[in-house]
């Protein structure tokens, strides 16, 4: 994905007010052997941009004045209730160092799943993102998880999700749960009251 910037001189509360009334972000790229840039980017194109889950997960090629670099969103800030991104920071990547980046999870075969599709359960989410240690051109903009053989009251843990090739993960502590499937306490009662009303005479 591209994104176009421009260099900003102008610095301070006052300079970063009037660009966000002209239409602009404010923004920094810093990292690798450069000196840190602060830049300009169109509103409503990074607006609309941060909705797409791959900009968040993806190697970006920014354009400022007319030369790309490689880089990752690192943070951005948005108004407390105001439709408007207030700063962005990129981080520049270098191809032969690895990189730290939360990856999104795509829940697969949820519908096929023994939980839902036998037992009429629920999948419960227990992790959204992931953490991952890569080289940058193995960036992958999301990690599948295979739902398809889950069974009621069974977990999905990390160490059953398939990694892509040169992707590790960075956990804190033992193997965790990454999915449930369990069924609702109120379908439970009512298979029960269902198997144990008498027949009718």
């Amino acid at each position: 994905m591209k994104v176009i910037a421009f260099k900003r001189t102008l610095q301070g509360t006052g300079a970063s007010r009037r660009l966000r009334i002209s239409g602009q972000t404010p923004g920094i790229v810093y990292g690798g052997t450069e000196p840190a840039v602060s830049i300009t980017l169109d509103h409503n194109a990074l607006y609309h941009a941060l909705k797409k889950e791959a900009f968040h997960a993806s190697i970006l090629d920014l354009e400022i004045d007319g030369k790309v670099e490689k880089v990752l969103l690192r943070d951005f800030q948005v108004h407390a209730f105001k439709q408007l991104v207030l700063h962005a920071d990129f981080q520049r990547v270098d191809p032969n160092q690895k990189i730290h980046v939360k990856v999104p999870l795509h829940f697969i075969n949820a519908e096929i799943s023994p939980v839902v599709k036998l037992s009429g359960g629920i999948i419960s989410h227990v992790m959204t993102e992931l953490e991952v240690a890569c080289l940058p051109g193995n960036l992958p903009e999301f990690i599948a998880v295979d739902l398809a053989t889950l069974e009621a009251g069974q977990s999905i843990h990390l160490s059953a999700v398939t990694l892509p090739e040169g992707v590790s993960a960075i956990v804190h502590g033992d193997d965790p749960t990454v999915a449930t499937g369990t069924i609702p306490a109120g379908a439970v009662a009512a298979a029960t009251d269902a198997g144990t009303a008498a027949p009718a005479a």
